[in-house]
């Protein structure tokens, strides 16, 4: 057998600007991402212990827990500020329900809240305001 050269046949060969430009920056984004996949898978198996309780503050922020809302006990505070304050509060209820029977318009025309508004401005006692507060509306 004789030797024959192997002619070397020229492979034809296009560059185009867009495609080398192409194949870089596809490479160099794999890239980008087998190193960052690469430190997390990293991270997260050598500090699994030192993440945890990060990790548990954020599921907390995630999922913050429901509000309980505690039942008022039914056994008022035995306090005397306390009982005053409610005694206080009783009797500004009570001078706003009188003044707003003193400016109502309908009240003007009632006979019997108009005799015990005036009884309760001249001589205030319990008996004329109970009474101012049943006949006026």
């Amino acid at each position: 057998m004789p030797f024959r050269p192997n002619p070397r046949r020229p492979l034809p060969v296009q560059l185009s600007a867009l495609h080398l430009t192409g194949s870089i920056a596809l490479g160099l984004w794999l890239g980008f991402l087998a190193i960052a996949l690469t430190c997390w898978l990293l991270a997260h198996w050598l500090f699994k212990e030192q993440l945890a309780p990060v990790a548990q503050a954020v599921q907390q922020i995630a999922n913050p827990p429901a509000v309980q809302v505690q039942a008022q006990p039914d056994i008022p505070p035995q306090s005397p500020l306390f009982d005053q304050y409610e005694q206080n509060l009783r009797k500004n209820e009570q001078q706003v329900r009188m003044d707003q029977a003193r400016s109502s318009l309908r009240n003007q025309s009632n006979p019997k809240c108009q005799f015990w508004l005036q009884q309760d401005q001249t001589a205030p006692s319990e008996k004329s305001r109970a009474n101012v507060l049943q006949f006026c509306d």
